[in-house]
């Protein structure tokens, strides 16, 4: 009888050790996935910025909106934009959304997803500059231009001219649209070449400002994963799918960018 009750404590002891360490370790691994955690720069209007405290946006709605199809709570992380793809890549950052456009560069870094909306790559010049049309844009050293520091605008001005480029030593470099567009205003640049829809609501909110008619470039914007995280890479595709599917994408963009 003593035996059979010392075996008994045993077998109750290394039941209790297993519950503890299960009940310590499963709260953990449930937290890493109740949580989203998103990289932006609130600086790109229409596509994400801030209304007082609050994040607002194209990719601020379509990142709650995949949130939520995962079952996640969305974590927003207001950074430089050149920091987005490091961040995701150490994974600070689960995902990088900001009006990013997916380069053979960005995807020896990182992964991207299933393109969700189209950018249109303007040019800002002063209503009473001589430049009217994109072939007055020179890289010859008579301009400057002015780019948000590490977007494709700063990767495509900054190429040389038989890539389409105006020279890396005639492009200026800011941390964000705004600062670019300040530039012009002040006469430090020539042009600022940016998204168009940023770029309206620049030219609405300074006069003396205007857009060039015709596209710079055209360009896919996608969700940044890092590499290794192919499970998030699926799910976040198959809630595209889905958002696409239901017509939430394009209710999304169609509130801040509507048709004409």
């Amino acid at each position: 009888m003593k035996k059979f009750l010392k075996v008994t404590a045993i077998v109750m002891v290394f039941a209790m050790l297993a519950c503890f360490a299960a009940c310590g370790s499963a709260p953990e691994k449930e937290a890493e996935k109740e949580t989203l955690v998103m990289a932006t720069n609130a600086a790109f209007p229409p596509y994400e910025y801030k209304e007082g405290d609050e994040f607002v946006g194209i990719d601020i709605e379509i990142a709650q909106a995949i949130a939520d199809k995962l079952g996640m709570t969305l974590e927003i992380k207001d950074v430089e934009f050149g920091s987005i793809i490091g961040g995701v890549q150490t994974d600070k950052f689960d995902m990088g959304i900001a009006g990013m456009t997916v380069t053979d560069e960005r995807l020896q870094s990182v992964n991207f997803s299933t393109s969700y909306a189209t950018g249109i790559q303007v040019v800002i010049v002063a209503s009473d500059s001589n430049i009217k049309s994109l072939d007055d844009l020179k890289g010859d050293g008579s301009m400057k231009f002015g780019v948000q520091q590490d977007t494709t605008g700063d990767i495509y001005a900054s190429d040389t001219a038989e890539n389409g480029g105006y020279g890396e030593d005639n492009v200026i470099r800011y941390k964000t649209g705004a600062d670019a567009v300040q530039a012009l205003k002040t006469g430090k640049v020539q042009a600022v070449i940016i998204d168009n829809e940023p770029a309206k609501a620049f030219v609405e909110a300074n006069e003396g400002l205007e857009i060039l008619d015709a596209e710079w470039a055209r360009e896919d914007y996608a969700i940044a994963i890092a590499k290794e995280n192919t499970e998030l890479l699926e799910k976040v595709n198959n809630a595209l799918a889905e958002l696409e599917k239901e017509g939430k994408l394009a209710e999304i963009i169609d509130k801040y960018i509507p048709a004409k």
